[in-house]
């Protein structure tokens, strides 16, 4: 997933910063400050859902704008949304997008949160 992203954005200009799970994607956002976090709601040692959390509450990170991706909807035929999630975390993601990733909806999305 993550060579995906790359592929899909870089060529777009965007410089990424890529962590192998939600631990390091974390401590890489806490010591970056990235405009734009993409998460996978599946990770490695801390998944996407404690690490949207967490950054949601450091003041050094809330405003960063998060990007949820999930394969929920494949897997189990059930929908899962950013309100469902806020109202579970008190805070609701910018956006969801359902695996597999379009990556056309993947580039106008982060567009639309960067305003570019």
């Amino acid at each position: 997933m993550r060579a995906f992203i790359q592929a899909a954005l870089e060529d777009d200009g965007y410089q990424l910063i890529t962590a192998a799970n939600g631990e390091d994607a974390l401590a890489k956002a806490r010591a970056e400050h990235p405009d734009l976090v993409i998460l996978d709601v599946q990770m490695p040692r801390k998944s996407g859902f404690e690490v949207f959390d967490d950054l949601r509450h450091d003041d050094a990170t809330k405003a960063i704008p998060v990007i949820m991706l999930t394969a929920v909807k494949q897997r189990t035929g059930l929908g899962f949304s950013a309100k469902e999630m806020g109202d579970y975390y008190e805070s609701e993601p910018e956006a969801f997008i359902d695996k597999p990733v379009d990556p056309d909806v993947l580039r106008d999305t982060v567009a639309k949160l960067l305003d570019k």
